[in-house]
């Protein structure tokens, strides 16, 4: 099989039990999965196992499920495995976020442009309070740690976490729940 195929008609092989249209299937979006699943829980072989499971899955319904867009498929199918994962473990928030950020990859139609993502951003962050603003960008546009912050101001790390957390507060209350989402990533991925 080659990159000729499109997706939908390696589907329609698969679906008449072609393994060659599963193993291209895999090429295309096994290291893209691990990767998206790795970004998220840091754990090599849990990622690896997860992805297996998923194309094991996905083998075994190609005669009964009705997929018309596979990649998204794929990666929905990841996510579910990722969240089961996490609910038989103790999950920290991190992991939460890294999983909602990630997500937003995934859909293209919901995205925002990054430059209206970032002038919605600067918007919300120029109504914070003069010190809550500060504090902010520090963190989140200086990439300084809390504790570069704290000493540079002068106060205490956890002053300068409870700013981090009101301003947070703030923005997300500005904005709209699918807004919310992209903020999330822009902040902790640029």
């Amino acid at each position: 099989m080659d990159d000729r195929y499109t997706d939908q008609a390696l589907w329609e092989l698969m679906r008449n039990d072609e393994t060659a249209a599963f193993e291209e299937i895999y090429n295309r979006y096994s290291k893209r999965m691990f990767t998206y699943a790795a970004n998220v829980l840091h754990k090599q072989d849990v990622c690896e196992d997860i992805i297996q499971d998923v194309f094991v899955d996905f083998w075994s319904k190609r005669k009964t499920a009705q997929i018309t867009n596979i990649k998204p498929y794929l990666f929905q199918s990841v996510k579910f495995q990722l969240l089961k994962h996490m609910r038989s473990q103790r999950i920290s928030d991190e992991d939460l976020t890294r999983l909602n950020i990630i997500d937003v990859s995934l859909d293209v139609s919901q995205h925002l442009e990054l430059a209206e993502l970032e002038a919605l951003i600067r918007d919300r962050v120029n109504k914070l309070s003069p010190k809550c603003q500060q504090v902010f960008v520090m963190s989140r546009y200086d990439f300084k740690s809390n504790k570069e912050i704290a000493l540079e101001l002068g106060v205490t790390e956890q002053a300068v976490k409870n700013q981090i957390s009101k301003a947070l507060k703030f923005i997300r209350q500005e904005l709209y729940p699918q807004e919310i989402i992209l903020l999330l990533f822009f902040l902790l991925i640029f």
